[in-house]
């Protein structure tokens, strides 16, 4: 008998459950969190621009609320969890940018990086004492390809290309969940790590500061070839309510994990490594000034 694929409707009543999902305005991060309210789930829509989350939560059925969010911005970050009040079931760390000309964040650091890795690495150590279940953290198949040098995270040896510098941050999204899987069975917490990625999905990822002519050329592929925002947030959704094991990595199960229904998939062997993932986390707290907090 063939087993039946996962759906969202699949998901559980999530009714009393709170879920935070960064980038919740347009992509993935919105099928994400359309799905968790019409489950049931009370929706914070964790967005840079607060009027495109309005947007995003006025379409959506159930309980949502909109908070601003910069991941680039440190001062945001913590200003984010310094509002946040009340337990927190699931973090979703979802926002990201893509294939950027050089540029830094708020605080200095390569944006790529900067944003999609320790954004988020602030942004879940601030939260982790009101978090009661687990943390998901969106990587991507690019990590494969992704090299981390923590000496020169900045690419001035090695020369800055938008590919490398994309494939390192998922590279470091990766070992960010080994490592604070680790720690929370290390402190007996509850909380579980997970990562998933979404495959080839149709969203505006990757487009910032790009020609326009290949950007429209990309959405015209995209509406044939790529999976609905809708389909691309089923790894995501997987990874947050679905009993699996901590560390556990979450992707579609077609041909080259580009389309499909979620599944556990692999991961490079950079990703796997505990020892590179402690020195990932070590410098992440050094460069946040965000430490791993005691008791969670």
């Amino acid at each position: 008998m063939t087993k039946r694929q996962w759906v969202a409707d699949d998901l559980p009543d999530l009714t009393g459950r709170t879920v935070v999902v960064t980038g919740a305005a347009s992509g993935v991060g919105r099928g994400t969190a359309t799905a968790f309210a019409a489950a049931g789930a009370r929706t914070v829509l964790a967005v840079r621009d607060v009027a495109a989350g309005e947007r995003a939560a006025a379409a959506m059925s159930g309980k949502t609320e909109v908070r601003e969010l910069d991941l680039a911005d440190l001062a945001s970050v913590r200003a984010f969890a310094e509002g946040w009040q009340g337990e927190l079931d699931v973090l979703v760390n979802n926002a990201g940018v893509a294939m950027t000309p050089f540029g830094r964040t708020a605080d200095g650091f390569e944006l790529q990086f900067g944003t999609n890795h320790l954004g988020h690495f602030a942004l879940t150590n601030l939260l982790l004492p009101s978090i009661t279940d687990r943390v998901v953290t969106v990587a991507s198949g690019a990590h494969k390809a992704g090299v981390l040098d923590l000496d020169d995270l900045d690419f001035a040896r090695s020369g800055y290309t938008p590919v490398k510098a994309y494939g390192r941050s998922k590279l470091a999204n990766l070992l960010f969940t080994l490592e604070l899987e680790r720690r929370c069975r290390e402190a007996g917490s509850p909380v579980r790590a997970l990562s998933a990625h979404p495959g080839y999905s149709a969203t505006n990822l990757g487009t910032k500061g790009r020609n326009p002519y290949l950007v429209k050329i990309v959405h015209v592929v995209g509406r044939y070839l790529a999976q609905t925002e809708t389909q691309g947030a089923l790894p995501s959704l997987y990874a947050a309510t679905q009993d699996l094991p901590g560390a556990s990595y979450v992707g579609p199960d077609g041909r080259f994990e580009m389309h499909g229904h979620p599944t556990l998939v692999g991961r490079s062997a950079a990703a796997s490594d505990p020892v590179l993932a402690r020195r990932l986390w070590e410098a992440s707290e050094r460069l946040t000034g965000v430490i791993f907090p005691n008791g969670t």
